[in-house]
């Protein structure tokens, strides 16, 4: 699951993802193996959006240079959230990740069609959302908004098809 649209900007960090992670290691007494270390540089050598099936796709194969097994690449996708590097959120029945260290509030429009993500920001939508949740007396810890449609590209391709199906 990738994500076509321009990426957000970069919030300022003090700590590189890998940092972090070995940060949070510690914390809890566990040891930096050199699978959490390849899985850090791979899932933030760029961005997107992915589920564990598509991230063990790119990941090499058993009995390859950094083979990483199923066990160990689920088990570190949690720890990976927990330490607040990824986020995770459930989509069509799969677990869907993204960065979350070092990457802006954002929401998601999701098309259902080709079933890619964009990413956008809206300062309208975050006003609104504080002013409902002050109206409520509620504090806000984070949100998380889908919008679920068909995308530009669906929309122009299915017109074509339907003036291809009237000849």
């Amino acid at each position: 699951m990738s994500n076509s649209s321009p990426s957000l900007p970069p919030v300022d960090v003090s700590l590189t993802p890998q940092e972090r992670f070995e940060e949070y290691l510690q914390t809890r007494g566990l040891r930096q193996t050199n699978q959490r270390k390849f899985l850090v540089d791979e899932i933030f050598s760029h961005h997107e959006h992915f589920d564990a099936d598509e991230l063990m796709e790119r990941l090499p194969r058993k009995g390859a240079k950094n083979y990483v097994s199923s066990a160990t690449v689920y088990r570190t996708l949690r720890e990976f959230v927990d330490a607040g590097l990824l986020k995770s959120f459930q989509l069509e029945g799969r677990t869907v990740y993204e960065h979350d260290y070092g990457y802006p509030q954002h929401d998601h429009l999701y098309c259902t069609v080709c079933r890619e993500l964009f990413e956008f920001q809206s300062e309208a939508l975050t006003t609104l959302r504080d002013e409902v949740a002050a109206e409520q007396g509620f504090r806000i810890s984070g949100h998380r908004m889908i919008i679920h449609g068909v995308c530009r590209e669906c929309s122009k391709n299915r017109r074509k098809k339907r003036k291809q199906d009237l000849v």
